[in-house]
C-alpha cells in the first residue's frame, strides 16, 4: 500500500462524519519529506470550526495511522493565531 492510500485510509475513517455536515477533504500533495497537504472541501471550507476538525480530527487520525507523516497541513485553513482568523465563540 502507498503512502498515499494509506493516508486516504485513514480520511475515510473521518469521510462519513464530514460529509454529514457537507463537507469533505482531500489530499493535494504528499511532499518528499512526509507532509500531507490537505485541502478541505465544501462547507468544512468555511466552518468555524474548521481549526479543531483538522488538529483533532483528520492530523490526528493522519499521524496515528501513518507514522511515517512527519506534518500535516491545511492549505485552505486559516491560522488560528491570524486577525483573519474564525474561531468559535467562547462558553
Amino acid at each position: 500500500m502507498t503512502l498515499k492510500e494509506k493516508v486516504e485510509q485513514a480520511l475515510d475513517t473521518l469521510r462519513p462524519y464530514l460529509e454529514t455536515d457537507g463537507g469533505n477533504v482531500s489530499v493535494e500533495e504528499i511532499t518528499a519529506d512526509n507532509v500531507v497537504r490537505l485541502k478541505l472541501l465544501g462547507a468544512c471550507a468555511s466552518c468555524s470550526m474548521s481549526i479543531m476538525t483538522f488538529k483533532a480530527g483528520l492530523e490526528q487520525a493522519i499521524k496515528k495511522a501513518v507514522p511515517e507523516i512527519t506534518a500535516v497541513e491545511a492549505m485552505n485553513l486559516t491560522d488560528p493565531d491570524s486577525p483573519d482568523a474564525t474561531l468559535p465563540p467562547a462558553n
